[in-house]
């Protein structure tokens, strides 16, 4: 692959222009993608870079290196499924895809939930993808009433705005309930950020939802496109992590993922939009190919925040899970293994019958207990 075949800003051209000969290919197509993912994720592209261009450049690693080929989707458990459709379908312009019912021994092995039955409907917003799953047996347990954004079950999907007063608006509209103040204008002073206009709120079953709008000099290119709709896809998934540096050997060490842009959050407009007093946040942005980001949010201050339950469950409604697609999951579970992470599946399950698209798959916490469900087609 040539640099000549991608538009790119002046930035990220010098960054390419640093990928040398000596390098071996292994490490230049890792410095490509790296440099192509910053610049995207920074708002310095200068035309919008097509996800079947990464895809050839991680294709050509050798195995294991980018064991993750896109994000797909992320997974929502929630508690009435009408009601949960109503809402991302009116309120937040999600189409429903897919309705069905599943059950039997495969599910219940990559779930961790004997007995399962569950309604899975798949809704898209763009080119992006929620899962929502019902447990319609066993039921599990609620959101935790006294959650705060400083958890570390927390988890976010971010969903882009092309107009954070309109969207605002809306939201009070359909009296969604409020987890920031109001929406928030990121200051001068935090540079990788600034500008950025952003809103958390929460569905009807007490998940944490996050609106968003970049401005003209950052995000991905297509949120810059004209478009009449107002909410137009989501961006990213953002988790709480205790410790950025364990986090990055999962995600970027033995998963494969980029780092896309790092910044340190603090001030009243942050602290007023994680509704946490004294917020001061190391956040990290990781992408691959394709599909939305990984962000990690790691709380500075202030100290208290909760870990994750170690009994928690596919069936709670605090749990959420993020399919990934990988090239070799067998390979990978050998890895995941290697690292002594845990495990929720008993190892790589098949799905003969595929009726989620793929036909195998496990479901592997990171070092926070968050969920992530990788999957091979």
């Amino acid at each position: 692959m040539r640099a000549k075949e991608i538009m790119v800003g002046t930035k990220t051209s010098k960054m390419l222009h640093g990928v040398g000969k000596g390098d071996s290919l292994l490490n230049q197509i890792r410095s490509l993608i790296q440099a192509l993912t910053c610049s995207a994720a920074l708002g310095l592209v200068a035309a919008p870079i097509q996800a079947s261009t990464l895809l050839l450049a991680s294709s050509r690693l050798k195995p294991g290196a980018t064991a993750v080929r896109s994000v797909e989707s992320v997974g929502v458990t929630v508690s009435n499924m009408d009601r949960s459709v109503e809402f991302y379908g009116r309120v937040l312009s999600f189409a429903k895809i897919s309705d069905m019912e599943l059950a039997g021994n495969e599910y219940e092995h990559l779930e961790g939930v004997f007995g399962l039955r569950m309604r899975v409907v798949r809704m898209q917003l763009g080119s992006e993808f929620i899962e929502l799953t019902e447990y319609l047996a066993p039921k599990g347990r609620p959101v935790p009433p006294d959650s705060r954004s400083n958890d570390r079950w927390f988890q976010h999907i971010a969903i882009i705005t092309s107009d954070m007063d309109k969207a605002y608006a809306w939201l009070r509209q359909n009296a969604v309930q409020h987890a920031s103040s109001g929406p928030q204008t990121l200051p001068a002073y935090i540079k990788p950020a600034a500008g950025i206009r952003a809103f958390y709120f929460t569905d009807p079953d007490g998940h944490p939802l996050e609106i968003l709008q970049f401005p003209p000099d950052k995000g991905l290119g297509k949120w810059h496109e004209a478009s009449n709709k107002l909410f137009l896809g989501i961006d990213h998934s953002a988790i709480v992590v205790s410790d950025t540096d364990a986090s990055l050997k999962f995600y970027r060490d033995t998963l494969g993922f980029n780092v896309a842009g790092e910044s340190e959050n603090y001030g009243s407009e942050q602290e007023h939009l994680n509704n946490v007093f004294g917020a001061r946040l190391r956040i990290t942005s990781l992408r691959v190919a394709a599909g939305p980001g990984i962000e990690l949010l790691e709380y500075l201050a202030p100290p208290g925040g909760r870990a994750a339950p170690a009994d928690e469950h596919s069936n709670d409604l605090v749990h959420h899970q993020t399919r990934m697609i990988v090239t070799d999951i067998e390979s990978l579970a050998r890895s995941l293994n290697s690292g002594r992470f845990v495990l929720i599946s008993p190892g790589v399950i098949s799905t003969p019958k595929a009726e989620l698209a793929f036909r195998s798959g496990l479901l592997v916490r990171d070092p926070d207990g968050h969920p992530m469900e990788l999957v091979e087609q």
